[in-house]
């Protein structure tokens, strides 16, 4: 059976928004891995439909995208792009065998996040000008993206009935909208509080059980909270190369160092593995050093 790559991308996609339930980013991302495979076909196979591709063809268009694009997450995520494709080919009965099974991911160098001190975060946040109209949500949007170490996306999405002040939870809905429990503080409630007194004097809200509003009244972007983040972190003079992914990371790190078990730590951020989870238990070198050297009975000097 054949079938055409305008007609696979787009019952693939669907596959993955239906039955797949990922998020709109996650099918975009997806999306773009096979669109570039199959431009590459187009180019250097022409004539070639998704059914008649082999390991051979696959494997020549890894090499191409390694040779144009160093990365080595770049090129981990196109393969599995192009492995969940297939994989879905095979499953719809659209070809006889899977030719991206014996694909290797590269091998990954560990790359230590970059993390902001407590210091610095207080710096972050005590720099916002709150006489600024978006002052106080600013200074809300940080101090919950550090409080409750939340993706970008989960921030903007989140909604007004998603705080349970009284059990001190937010609800947080993550990635394939899977659902999670969050620990929330009385520092980042009290400035969500301030932030709602002048969300309550807005000309309009559009979208009214968003928490975070733009001027307009709607849903804040993700470009906007970049932005808000890496100005935030310039007038805090941070020279580090951050973005609102900082402040996750660093309210892992910390909870980590605080001695947070990393089972509650993967359960806070949303990772499905918790080998995701285990980076934070690398980042501080020193005090893992430090701990053996206190606490080991073979450690100590006697």
């Amino acid at each position: 059976m054949t079938i055409s790559w305008t007609d696979a991308i787009r019952d693939f996609g669907r596959y993955l928004r239906i039955e797949r339930s990922l998020s709109p980013n996650s099918v975009t991302a997806y999306m773009t891995d096979v669109s570039r495979l199959r431009d590459w076909v187009e180019s250097h196979r022409p004539g070639t439909e998704p059914s008649a591709l082999t390991y051979s063809d696959l494997s020549d268009f890894v090499a191409f995208i390694a040779m144009h694009d160093d990365a080595v997450r770049t090129q981990a995520r196109v393969i599995s792009g192009i492995r969940s494709f297939f994989r879905y080919l095979l499953v719809e009965s659209l070809i006889p065998d899977d030719p991206s099974a014996l694909l290797e991911l590269p091998r990954a160098v560990m790359k230590l996040p970059e993390v902001l001190s407590v210091e610095e975060i207080d710096r972050m946040v005590a720099t916002i000008d709150l006489s600024a109209p978006a002052g106080h949500r600013n200074r809300a949007i940080i101090e919950t993206m550090y409080g409750c170490g939340l993706r970008v996306s989960e921030l903007v999405n989140m909604r007004l009935t998603d705080i349970h002040r009284g059990e001190g939870f937010v609800t947080v809905t993550g990635k394939g909208n899977k659902q999670r429990l969050v620990p929330i503080g009385n520092v980042t409630l009290k400035e969500i509080d301030n932030y709602m007194e002048r969300r309550i004097m807005m000309p309009a809200i559009i979208d009214t059980n968003i928490l975070f509003l733009n001027r307009r009244g709607r849903k804040l972007t993700r470009v906007m909270v970049f932005n808000i983040v890496r100005e935030s972190a310039a007038a805090a003079g941070i020279t580090k190369k951050i973005s609102p992914h900082t402040l996750r990371h660093s309210f892992a790190t910390h909870l980590v160092e605080g001695g947070a078990d990393l089972r509650a730590v993967q359960e806070m951020l949303g990772h499905e593995s918790i080998t995701t989870t285990e980076i934070y238990t690398h980042i501080d070198r020193s005090y893992l050093r430090d701990t053996v050297l206190m606490y080991h009975p073979r450690a100590r000097h006697r």
